[in-house]
């Protein structure tokens, strides 16, 4: 009989911790893919918060998806202790975690995962027995290739370092019909505009947008429909939509994590501010500009700017020695510096044949 001899470092069922927001979860897929490369037969799981589940779904990458509910289903002692128990059952022997928590480098030592990669920088990173010193704040590299960088530690190959999205069949087919219904059809060109973001110091001003979405439709013809979620991002998008002087679409606040893969998959440009959606939109292969404003090393374009092979990024210095980011006492300049004509001109390049 013969046998064949594994490879040093060959794990069997690997698990992928991401809890964080849409972006960070979006620009961890190219660790999937590695994975996958890497190891074409083992079982990978990726363990996400609820919000951010509906994205993993489908991803070919994948075997499973993992919900950690800290705020419902998992919250206190003892849903933390019945998740470490459901997670020990799935016997994995990696844990990729690339969300710095203590809470979760805690959890993946519990549940007995034999090897755990990551990034020290908190009281608990010494359970880690892969460890990286987490520089990740200096902004030095792209926070894909900060990613990639636990599986070039643990001496895995490299291909390819650009996120992917599945997009499911019936949320193209969903998002058709409600464009279909508000009399949108498949042969319109659309560019979406996504005017909210998490933080003040990353909103270009909303009257410039108004001037966008007019322009987008004078110079170019294209049809401007409206994304954002979150009460205070939905009304910023609503009195935008008031402002604009032709019929534009408002779907703020209206669809799913899904939907919104979908729609922005159906779109010739998407424009926004530095938020998830952005990251959303390079990985379904439509070409972006996203507009940076604060100067922090850490959240600068450097670590956060969309990556695909079209997409563009705005980011001007106002010269501020030190950013203070949303407590900003010069009216956040950097993000006024930013003209509509800067935007058209990225549009352009990007459109043009």
């Amino acid at each position: 009989m013969k046998f064949t001899r594994r490879k040093k470092n060959y794990f069997s069922r690997i698990l992928v911790v991401r809890t964080d927001r849409i972006g960070d979860v979006v620009l961890t897929t190219p660790v999937l893919k590695a994975l996958r490369e890497n190891y074409p037969a083992s079982h990978i799981a990726m363990m996400v918060n609820p919000q951010t589940k509906e994205l993993l779904e489908g991803n070919p990458y994948l075997n499973e998806v993992i919900v950690y509910d800290k705020d419902k289903k998992d919250k206190g002692m003892l849903g933390f202790w019945r998740f470490v128990l459901e997670l020990k059952r799935k016997r994995f022997d990696l844990a990729i975690v690339l969300h710095t928590k203590n809470r979760l480098n805690l959890i993946t030592y519990l549940a007995d995962i034999k090897r755990r990669a990551g990034y020290k920088n908190n009281k608990f990173g010494f359970l880690l027995t892969d460890k990286l010193i987490d520089i990740r704040p200096l902004g030095l590299k792209h926070e894909v290739d900060y990613c990639l960088d636990i599986l070039r530690k643990l001496g895995l190959k490299i291909s390819d370092k650009i996120p992917y999205l599945a997009v499911k069949n019936e949320d193209m087919d969903s998002v058709g019909n409600i464009l279909e219904a508000l009399g949108v059809n498949r042969d319109t060109r659309i560019a979406a505009i996504h005017p909210g973001s998490s933080c003040i110091s990353k909103r270009w001003p909303r009257e410039r947008f108004v001037v966008l979405a007019n322009r987008l439709v004078e110079d170019y013809g294209l049809k401007v429909i409206l994304i954002a979620s979150g009460e205070e991002n939905e009304a910023i998008a609503d009195e935008i939509a008031r402002q604009i002087r032709y019929p534009v679409l408002n779907l703020s606040g209206k669809l799913s994590l899904g939907q919104v893969s979908a729609l922005l998959k159906r779109c010739v440009i998407f424009i926004s501010n530095d938020s998830g959606p952005v990251h959303i939109a390079s990985a379904v292969g439509t070409p972006v500009v996203s507009i940076f404003g604060r100067n922090q090393a850490g959240l600068s374009p450097a670590r956060w700017a969309p990556v695909g092979r079209k997409d563009a990024y705005l980011h001007k210095e106002v010269g501020c020695s030190i950013c203070l980011a949303h407590n900003c006492n010069i009216g956040f300049d950097c993000l006024k510096a930013i003209t509509v004509d800067d935007l058209l001109k990225a549009v352009d390049d990007i459109l043009k044949p």
